[in-house]
């Protein structure tokens, strides 16, 4: 079985250890002292899981690395928000769609940046 689920491994200042996570399985975490200790707990924690699905049948999640994304996806929002974006994209004199690409890339780039690191 290749393990291509998505793996994150952060620090809870609430039970003082790190904390291992797989985003496929919300539910399980792996709390230890170490980052090293944390990834490997919930891994044999995923396919511990893994293996009590196979016995009874239940389908396991689709890991994400392994999804085909089209790039595109519908977002609803308030109408005065849809306005001022369109206002804003039309001042800097591009589209909506790229203005809010933009803005979501940038958000991204930015959480990933100031993500706290184990």
């Amino acid at each position: 079985m290749n393990d291509h689920y998505t793996y994150r491994i952060t620090w809870s200042a609430e039970d003082n250890e790190h904390v291992g996570l797989c985003a496929e399985f919300p539910s399980l975490s792996w709390l230890v002292p170490t980052p090293a200790a944390a990834l490997s707990g919930i891994q044999c924690l995923v396919r511990e899981c893994l293996a009590g699905m196979l016995a009874t049948g239940e389908p396991a999640p689709q890991p994400i690395a392994d999804r085909n994304y089209s790039g595109k996806f519908v977002v609803r929002l308030p109408p005065e928000a849809h306005r001022a974006l369109a206002i804003q994209a039309a001042e800097q004199g591009v589209s909506l769609n790229r203005l809010v690409s933009a803005r979501l890339a940038n958000a991204l780039t930015r959480e990933n940046t100031h993500a706290p690191r184990p």
